[in-house]
């Protein structure tokens, strides 16, 4: 969905030296699990979003997440009442959605909402298609427009994301006015905000314009630049994320069609390629200036081969996991939906691995105000919370325990065969035969296609060493009735 389908080259050059340093890596538990350890975990919370793309908590006390819709709504969840039926708010006659990139694209919470109930909105804007920074006052619904980017050529690489980071300042990311190749030479530019994080002090107005410029931006006072700019070189920064413990800036940018990319950022003024370079290689050689200082991604992977679009993640900063994922940054791909961990080694090289896979389609991850993990994907219209588990050693025995005509009843026993407990379990299976689940005991089971899972009831998450835990559900089968062939429980491969 979201991807393509210098004259200030030497002030570019010092300033792209402020982030050569290596991102501090932050401290994290003494017992935290290696990423080698762990898995990731998902429970759909609720259904019903269409495409939603962005989402922010309140810092208000109330325990609510504000989820964007492509079409301009904006609609509220709380984990007790679950999502409510009407939005919170709309601007649905400012929002364009002529292509698929185009929409309500971002939304970010006032720091002081719980007195000034006010978001930020990002969006491309009708009639003209330009990408729109607005604040939004739920109070009286007012709508102020701060900052806009002429971006009517082409629909796709937009941006949109927006957040406020540990400084009090609002980030914006833009990408670089689409097509294929950078036609604009938008990222290496630094007269445009296309293909740019912007920084902004939104909290005033530094007349004639609606905000003002935050003292240290990199290019503030450079002949030619946007102060705005903060981070350059981009192509789609579609999702990024600021670290609630160090505000570093954590950013996924799509690529053009070889390489998908994670950037970790401490400092303002980083270069980061685009066009010249595309993820850790050369893109097009007549784009590079002799002398540049390029910072490479931390993480890459490959186009059309892992995925199609990376979808920038967070930072785990939450208490629940604290002890198996505190400072762990997860991400994944719109296509492929991996389930990315990165950590910050104190050497300055980051630990990586893949433990686990998301739920199809993935287009944004957004944290409650406590640090907890939610993530939304796009055609399904789904919200899911994150959680993590230890990889754990089990066996299953699956018995089909009665069978009549096209129906039939089967248990389900895990056994965990470790030393340690397992705390909340999530069974996963493929039926190979056109099964189909109907009802289910002692574990709530959903199935997709023939993809099923099987959640943990409240009483026997917990599975103690040399114990085991017993559901069964209730199944209808056209023809043969063959069992699963494999498990995984909590992503881990069961015998």
């Amino acid at each position: 969905m979201w991807r393509h389908h210098l004259g200030m080259a030497a002030a570019a050059g010092v300033l792209a030296s402020l982030v050569s340093t290596p991102a501090a890596a932050q401290p994290r538990p003494a017992a935290v699990a290696g990423l080698a350890e762990i898995s990731v975990t998902t429970t759909q919370v609720a259904s019903g979003l269409r495409r939603p793309t962005a989402i922010v908590a309140p810092d208000d006390g109330s325990g609510r997440l504000f989820i964007t819709e492509k079409a301009g709504t904006v609609r509220a969840y709380h984990p007790t009442t679950g999502l409510a039926a009407d939005p919170i708010l709309s601007i649905q006659d400012r929002v364009s959605q002529t292509g698929n990139e185009r929409g309500l694209l971002g939304i970010a919470a006032s720091p002081g909402f719980a007195h000034d109930q006010t978001v930020y909105l990002a969006y491309t804007r009708v009639p003209d298609n330009a990408v729109t920074l607005a604040r939004y006052r739920l109070t009286d619904g007012q709508v102020e427009e701060l900052l806009n980017q002429e971006h009517a050529t082409y629909s796709n690489h937009n941006g949109g994301h927006i957040a406020f980071g540990k400084d009090g300042y609002l980030y914006w990311g833009i990408g670089d006015g689409g097509d294929a190749g950078d036609p604009f030479r938008s990222g290496q530019r630094l007269d445009t905000l296309l293909g740019k994080i912007l920084r902004l002090d939104v909290s005033r107005a530094c007349a004639p314009l609606p905000y003002c410029v935050p003292p240290g931006n990199p290019f503030a006072g450079v002949a030619g630049a946007r102060a705005e700019i903060w981070t350059y070189g981009l192509r789609n920064p579609w999702k990024f994320s600021l670290d609630p413990a160090d505000g570093s800036l954590w950013i996924g940018d799509v690529g053009q069609g070889a390489f998908e990319e994670i950037d970790h950022l401490t400092a303002g003024g980083a270069n980061l390629g685009w066009s010249c370079r595309e993820g850790p290689q050369v893109f097009d050689p007549a784009r590079c200036t002799p002398g540049a200082t390029y910072t490479d991604p931390v993480f890459s992977y490959q186009t059309s081969v892992e995925g199609c679009s990376v979808i920038g993640g967070v930072v785990y900063r939450g208490s629940r996991y604290a002890d198996l994922a505190a400072g762990t940054y997860v991400a994944s791909d719109y296509c492929s939906n991996p389930a990315w961990a990165l950590r910050k080694n104190a050497d300055g090289t980051y630990a990586q691995a893949k433990i686990g896979e998301f739920p199809i389609q993935p287009t944004s991850f957004g944290t409650s105000a406590d640090g907890e993990i939610y993530l939304v994907n796009d055609l399904p219209g789904q919200l899911h919370q994150v959680g993590f588990a230890r990889k754990v050693d089990c066996s299953v025995s699956y018995r089909v325990e009665s069978q009549w005509g096209t129906g039939f009843t089967a248990s389900v026993t895990v056994t965990n065969n470790g030393t340690t407990v397992i705390d909340g379990w999530n069974l996963r299976w493929t039926f190979a035969n056109s099964q189909q689940v109907s009802n289910s005991w002692n574990a709530t089971v959903r199935q997709s296609d023939q993809a099923v899972s099987a959640a943990a009831a409240n009483w026997n998450a917990k599975i103690e060493p040399g114990k085991s835990a017993t559901f069964g559900f209730l199944a209808s089968h056209p023809g043969a009735n063959s069992p699963p062939t494999s498990f995984a429980l909590n992503e881990s491969s069961c015998r």
